[in-house]
């Protein structure tokens, strides 16, 4: 790969030498409860599990709380006497849970070397870059939202609170001071270049992606075994199933999809929804029986990752209501692979994934949601009458969106950042006169 950089060049002899010729040791920053059966988790377990096959070492540093995954090298936090479980999203408690990991990675940096930091979320960035400038190391950062927006999103913080500005001037350099910031989405990146002024040549997309050997068509499965799952389930046989896997939240519009559900019931009764992830399912079930869909609805809980792909193919429809216009939203991946007709709240991200061959409601509208659902399923004249829907949804993420794609990305990007350093060194090394202080380089992207 001849990569063109902003100081200086590498030498021919370096030149020769790819980013398939270099085995990195990467310190991976996780500032979350890893492992946990959603989002952020399975692009963080996905991303670690190709650098691995691809031959890197990689050493995920995360909270103490959270699911061992064989096969993978994880160093865990000490836990915080007044805090031993931890629930997802945003909460004060996390300034501990960081402090502790911030701790823990100084630590790792002290006692292994590393070639570079990849650092998810804006917590693991910020630790990443105070500790990577420290040891000299290069950092990645794994972006997947605004800081400020998802706060804001998750009720945790008003834009007219005192807390905003100064939260936003952090994430603003958190953002700017990467040495190269790798977005979920094409709208990421645009955010991150237009409201934050980042240096674009700094940042690039790389999509969520999706195994799609894994998350594979309902026709795919022995005969039988989908429809033993459904039963025991006590799902009605003669239903058209509404299958959603991820966070249960107001961000993620469980409500609107609830309420939805009720317009969809009083139209038609051969429909049901399941209902699969976490937290607050006692919440929403009493929503449900409220709303008087309770016989409508299966929860299930929590559904492991590796259970995920079967779930999900027990489904005639998927949805995706998440309201926010900034985060990613890797579950639409899973459906495609799946070639489940989708509808998603009309999103920026939502339409990058999806392509032509989403259906989008109006962003928030209730009624909305409820139209398009019912078009999706069997027994309309909607997009049940497009046979080629589900195969054009499935060959969208298997060409475009494989997690073999991604690592290669990464991985080109760490050697950029990598050799663009080793030649820093190289120089100042030479330059016995003086002292020369790295203090930051610029990929070009290619």
């Amino acid at each position: 790969m001849a990569s063109e950089m902003r100081e200086g060049s590498l030498p021919v002899a370096e030149q020769e030498e790819t980013a398939a010729d270099r085995r990195f040791r990467v310190l991976m920053i996780a500032p979350t409860s890893f492992f946990a059966d959603y989002g952020c988790h399975v692009r963080i377990l996905e991303e670690a599990r190709i650098l691995q096959k691809m031959g890197h070492r990689v050493t995920i540093v995360t909270y103490r709380n959270g699911h061992d995954v064989p096969g993978l090298d994880i160093r865990r936090t000490l836990p915080i006497p007044w805090r031993r479980e931890y629930e997802v999203g945003s909460s004060r408690h996390k300034i501990a849970f960081d402090a502790l990991l911030g701790l823990k990675t100084l630590e790792l940096l002290v006692r292994e070397r590393y070639d570079v930091i990849h650092a998810h979320l804006h917590e693991g960035a910020l630790i990443g870059l105070v500790l990577g400038r420290l040891f000299r190391i290069p950092v990645v950062f794994d972006f997947q939202g605004s800081l400020t927006a998802e706060m804001q999103d998750h009720k945790f913080l008003s834009e007219k609170s005192r807390f905003f500005a100064p939260l936003l001037r952090l994430e603003t350099w958190i953002n700017r001071s990467a040495h190269a910031v790798l977005t979920s989405t094409a709208n990421a990146e645009r955010l991150l270049v237009d409201r934050f002024d980042c240096d674009p040549e700094r940042v690039q997309t790389l999509p969520d992606s999706v195994n799609a050997d894994v998350f594979r068509p309902a026709d795919t499965y022995p005969e039988g075994e989908l429809a033993e799952l459904r039963a025991s389930l006590g799902i009605p046989a003669d239903r058209r199933l509404i299958v959603y896997l991820g966070l249960l939240a107001e961000h993620q519009g469980t409500s609107h999809l609830l309420r939805a559900m009720q317009l969809l019931v009083q139209r038609r009764t051969d429909v049901h929804l399941l209902l699969m992830g976490f937290p607050g399912e006692a919440v929403y079930q009493r929503q449900a029986q409220e709303l008087g869909i309770g016989n409508f609805v299966t929860f299930t809980g929590r559904i492991p990752y590796p259970e995920a792909p079967k779930y999900l193919a027990l489904g005639d429809v998927a949805v995706a209501p998440k309201l926010s216009a900034t985060e990613g939203a890797g579950k639409l991946l899973n459906y495609m692979a799946v070639g489940l007709p989708t509808v998603a709240f009309d999103t920026p991200v939502a339409r990058e994934y999806l392509g032509l061959d989403g259906v989008f409601a109006r962003r928030g509208d209730v009624e909305s949601l409820a139209e398009e659902l019912n078009a999706c399923l069997p027994g309309t004249n909607g997009v049940w009458m497009r046979p080629d829907l589900s195969r054009q949804l499935r060959q969208r993420a298997v060409k475009l969106l494989s997690w073999e794609l991604a690592g290669r990305q990464i991985e080109d990007v760490f050697y950029m950042l990598v050799s663009h350093l080793t030649v820093i060194r190289g120089i100042a090394n030479r330059r016995s006169s003086q002292q020369t202080t790295y203090s930051g380089y610029i990929p070009t992207k290619q």
